[in-house]
């Protein structure tokens, strides 16, 4: 199991409901049923990982999640989980968004595209960086909108998103992502992990107009 597996593993609650978008072979979502009893579910795009994953007993299906996401319900599952591929999607907003329509919480995690390594790679090299988190060279990867940890928090205060934890890693070490060290861990870190809920306060003022046009 991944080291950062173990990280949202920690993130979600005792038999919760739980979507995993673009689950692979279902390595997490197998973590999380024998150990924190979810009721998982999975979406994955590659039929040959759906395979392998219902063949470890998970209810895993096949499906693009940019196309099949809004057939989902709202407010169906208590977490929903976008592992490293949320760079992968033609709008990668809208998916943020509709995963927060259909889960009470999300967690989200990226390749951060704002590591010195990544930086100092385009700097030297002049070249697009391939690390361990980035390990396709240009011309075949399957991703579209490389982000860093600092354009996911701009995302979330865009869309009246609430970062609930925000976690980096990098070098097998996790740490603590605040607004008074953003600046830093977007530099230092790898992989940013995300909790985010919709804001209470949109929710509240959402509240409020329908109360005041029943009247």
């Amino acid at each position: 199991m991944k080291f950062e597996d173990d990280i949202l593993s920690g993130l979600i609650d005792i038999n919760s409901r739980v979507l995993d978008v673009g689950c692979g072979d279902g390595s997490l979502l197998l973590h999380l049923k024998k150990n924190k009893r979810v009721d998982g579910r999975g979406l994955e795009i590659d039929q040959k990982l759906v395979q392998e994953s219902v063949a470890k007993g998970l209810a895993v299906i096949e499906g693009d999640a940019e196309k099949d996401l809004v057939d989902y319900p709202s407010n169906s599952f208590d977490f929903a989980i976008l592992n490293q591929s949320l760079q992968q999607f033609y709008d990668p907003r809208k998916v943020v968004n509709e995963l927060l329509r259909i889960a009470k919480s999300a967690i989200i995690t990226i390749p951060n595209f704002g590591y010195w390594k990544v930086r100092l790679s385009l700097l030297v090299k002049g070249t697009m960086p391939v690390t361990e988190n980035l390990p396709n060279f240009w011309y075949n990867t399957p991703n579209l909108h490389m982000c860093t940890i600092k354009d996911f928090h701009n995302l979330c205060e865009l869309d009246n998103i609430n970062i609930v934890k925000s976690i980096s890693v990098s070098s097998g070490k996790i740490g603590n992502i605040q607004k008074s060290n953003l600046e830093i861990k977007n530099l230092t870190s790898e992989i940013g992990i995300f909790l985010v809920r919709k804001s209470t306060k949109l929710q509240c003022l959402h509240s409020t107009h329908r109360t005041t046009n029943d009247r």
